[in-house]
């Protein structure tokens, strides 16, 4: 069905679908900003400290998962809510570990598996695609050459 579409109307189809899932993700961040309040979010901190809440404070090790003894154990209480801890020293010098949301590099990780998944499937298909064509054209080829012969 496909193959019977002339280049244009093709062209004119993947150009509307482009604009349309460019509007989708405009629209879409826009919701998602505006819908959820700005609100603070707070996290569970081990020793019940908020020192961080009222001095400066540096990080001392970035957003990291939580071990599965950490979770399965409770040793460390703020990994039991988002699996994510992250240390912090605060300017009095006590160290705290608060709950965090999840480590950026967990989620470029997934992010480029997903990439590369998607390349592999993509270099799949078109393989796929040609080794298709090339079957198809050599069936048209034998058949005109059948004409031909039955004719002459």
């Amino acid at each position: 069905m496909i193959e019977s579409c002339p280049k244009k109307r093709m062209l004119l189809g993947i150009t509307f679908l482009g604009i349309l899932t460019v509007l989708v993700l405009f629209v879409e961040s826009h919701w998602t900003e505006s819908s959820s309040p700005s609100r603070k979010r707070t996290f569970p901190i081990e020793q019940n400290s908020t020192c961080w809440e009222k001095e400066k404070y540096e990080v001392i090790k970035d957003c990291e998962p939580c071990s599965a003894f950490e979770i399965a154990s409770q040793s460390i209480g703020v990994c039991v809510h988002t699996h994510f801890k992250e240390v912090l020293r605060c300017a009095s010098g006590e160290t705290v570990t608060r709950s965090c949301d999840k480590a950026a590099y967990v989620d470029e990780r997934a992010f480029w598996r997903f990439e590369v998944f998607m390349f592999i499937t993509a270099a799949a298909s078109t393989l796929c695609v040609t080794a298709r064509k090339k079957v198809l054209n050599t069936r048209m080829l034998h058949r005109v050459q059948r004409q031909i012969a039955n004719c002459v």
